[in-house]
């Protein structure tokens, strides 16, 4: 090997690599379509080639491509699957056929991309997106599924025209970057619609603004409501789907937990029959994905007696999911909070619809620098609930005495961040003897 072909064998691992990426751009979050947009296009990942559904949200994103990615897999396609953030390995961000993608094909992508970009510094962020791409693109998947990392204007995988555009569910998150009301928010989730490609809204009272923006290019908008909806009880053990001049009935329930997976799986339908004439699937492919799809972290039941619970939510619309599928699972004992959450996160607004539900709190800061304190997060809640607040070193230790403190038809609900579930999805949260 050559000295030039040795420098840019960058790094030998995974782990170095990530570890490099993390250093080598001035912002960790920087938006724009340019960079990236420049080194897609040296490496030709431009046009994708192959129908691409791309998902946007402030919550519900998770789950609509993980039953997008299971109906497509059920129907016989090879898909290629991008989402972020991981709970444990970097590798849950890129997936083919439903599994993640090894280190040595991701570190050949990074060293490709590296290859490429010359003087163009990229995001930790960036270099994932293109390496997903540039992954889809050598493996020849039949679709693309990319999930949008962080509103969808100017995130990194709107380098890609979508052919069909979904926006799950828009609230209120990532003020500093996206705006701080939802009109603000929603514009910026409509920069993946397309004209006169699909856009999808799963959102029951959509902003202003994303249907402004939509109409405006000539996108072909589909309501939540108006033109596609969930047509049951949420406790029955099938439901209909009508939408796209269609009614699909005897649909088995969402394998993922929660009311909400209805209108989830709604939306991911409708996308699904918007690219019938490209990627045919049956009914009984869609059932299969609905109940073949997978996603920890989403309101995931662990163990039993007493039960725990864990859940990525970390705003106020993903505390108000949380409400609701605890309200509609309820238990014969008390539910106990475990929370740890990040310092920019809006705490009043996701505590807030958790107070009925709650009969004890324990707090900690999950291991991360951007994590807000033990201590801080214990004062705030001490203002909001008379309920008592307990304060641990760390989330496993804060699990631990739920755990401990709870009988066997009480509950544990472990939330407040990625961080803080993927902590106890890798440690040993059970309780000590009683």
């Amino acid at each position: 090997m050559t000295a030039p072909a040795m420098a840019r064998s960058r790094h030998p691992t995974l782990a170095a690599w990530l570890a490099w990426q993390e250093q080598a751009h001035a912002r960790p979050i920087d938006l724009g379509l340019d960079r990236v947009a420049q080194v897609a296009d040296r490496l030709q990942l431009r046009p994708a080639g192959v129908p691409v559904i791309t998902v946007g949200g402030t919550n519900g994103k998770g789950s609509t491509v993980a039953m997008l990615e299971a109906i497509y897999q059920a129907a016989g396609y090879r898909v290629g699957c991008y989402t972020s953030p991981h709970l444990i390995h970097y590798n849950e961000r890129i997936r083919i056929d439903g599994l993640p993608v090894p280190d040595s094909p991701i570190c050949e992508a990074f060293e490709a991309i590296d290859r490429a970009r010359g003087e163009i510094s990229l995001s930790y962020f960036e270099f994932g997106t293109l390496a997903a791409l540039w992954l889809f693109h050598r493996e020849r998947v039949d679709v693309m599924v990319l999930e949008v990392g962080l509103g969808g204007r100017l995130d990194a995988v709107n380098i890609l025209d979508a052919d069909v555009a979904v926006v799950t569910a828009v609230g209120i998150d990532h003020q500093a970057f996206l705006g701080d009301d939802r009109e603000s928010i929603g514009f910026e989730k409509a920069g993946i619609f397309r004209p006169g490609r699909v856009a999808v809204c799963g959102d029951a009272d959509p902003p202003g603004r994303l249907l402004a923006h939509g109409a405006r290019i000539g996108s072909r908008l589909l309501l939540a409501g108006r033109d596609f909806a969930p047509l049951t009880g949420l406790r029955m053990d099938t439901w209909q789907y009508r939408g796209a001049g269609l009614v699909l009935e005897g649909l088995p329930a969402p394998a993922l937990s929660g009311g909400v997976q209805y209108r989830n799986a709604a939306s991911a339908i409708t996308a699904v029959l918007s690219l019938r004439e490209r990627l045919p699937v049956t009914q009984e492919a869609v059932g299969q994905g609905l109940t073949a799809a997978r996603l920890p972290g989403r309101f995931q039941l662990l163990q039993e007696a007493p039960a725990l619970w864990v859940d990525v939510a970390h705003n106020p619309q993903g505390a108000e999911s949380l409400a609701m599928n605890l309200l509609g699972v309820p238990c014969r004992g008390r539910t106990l909070a475990v929370m740890g959450v990040m310092a920019d996160k809006d705490v009043h607004g996701i505590v807030q619809p958790l107070l009925d539900v709650m009969r004890g709190w324990h707090v900690a800061a999950p291991r991360t620098e951007r994590a807000l304190g033990a201590s801080q997060l214990a004062t705030c809640l001490a203002t909001l609930t008379q309920q008592p607040v307990q304060s641990h070193g760390s989330v496993i230790q804060a699990c631990q005495a739920a755990l401990a403190e709870a009988g066997p038809e009480d509950r544990v609900i472990v939330f407040g961040s990625f961080y803080t579930v993927a902590e106890v999805l890798q440690g040993d949260f059970s309780g000590p003897p009683r």
